[in-house]
C-alpha cells in the first residue's frame, strides 16, 4: 500500500494479492456475479480519545461472467453496484485480467485537501473483502461460516508528512 498528500488530496494505491477459492470460482462460471468492497478511513491522531475518522470512502466492484460471450465484467462503483448510479464497466477476456483490475488500486481519491489538518498526524485504515451480503440467498445461507468464502485483507498505516507540498 503507498499513499500520497499533495495539494489535490491524499490519495491510495495498493496490489491485494489472494486467489479465488474453487467454490466462489465455480459460482462464477455458473453466471454468478461476486462483490468485493474496498474501504478506506482517514484517522486523525488524537492522545485523548478514539482517533477521529476524518474522511471514509469505499469502492464497491461487481465481478460477472457472461458465459454467452465467453467475457468477464467488471463494475466499478462508489456505491453497491445496482441498478442505478454512477458506475464504470470494463470487459475482459479472461478471469486472470479481471481479477488483476480488481487486485489493483491506482491513485484512488480518499480525502480532500481540507480535510487534512497539516499539523496533525494522520493513519489510512484500508480493508478490502468479498461482499457476502450481496450474493443471491442461497448463497448467503451457505457462505456462512465457511472459509472458502472468506476473502479478506486489511492495513494501517500512517499518512507522512513529508510528501505535503
Amino acid at each position: 500500500m503507498r499513499l500520497e498528500r499533495n495539494e489535490d488530496g491524499v490519495f491510495l494505491s495498493a496490489t491485494i494479492k489472494f486467489d479465488l477459492p474453487p467454490v466462489v470460482d465455480d459460482a462464477l462460471a455458473k453466471g454468478i456475479p461476486m462483490f468485493f468492497v474496498a474501504e478506506a478511513t482517514l484517522l486523525r491522531d488524537r492522545w485523548y480519545w478514539y482517533d477521529k475518522p476524518v474522511s471514509n470512502v469505499a469502492r464497491h466492484m461487481r465481478l460477472s461472467y457472461q458465459p454467452l460471450t465467453r467475457r468477464w465484467r467488471l463494475v466499478v462503483s462508489p456505491t453497491p453496484v445496482g441498478n442505478s448510479g454512477v458506475a464504470l464497466g470494463q470487459s475482459f477476456d479472461t478471469r486472470e485480467e479481471a481479477l488483476a483490475a480488481i487486485q489493483r488500486i491506482s491513485g484512488w481519491k480518499i480525502a480532500e485537501p481540507s480535510e487534512v489538518d497539516p499539523d496533525a498526524r494522520h493513519n489510512v485504515d484500508f480493508r478490502f473483502r468479498l461482499d457476502v451480503s450481496q450474493l443471491p440467498r442461497p448463497f448467503q445461507i451457505g457462505a456462512v461460516g465457511h472459509a472458502d468464502w472468506n476473502i479478506a485483507a486489511s492495513r494501517n498505516q500512517r499518512l507522512t508528512v513529508e510528501t505535503v507540498k
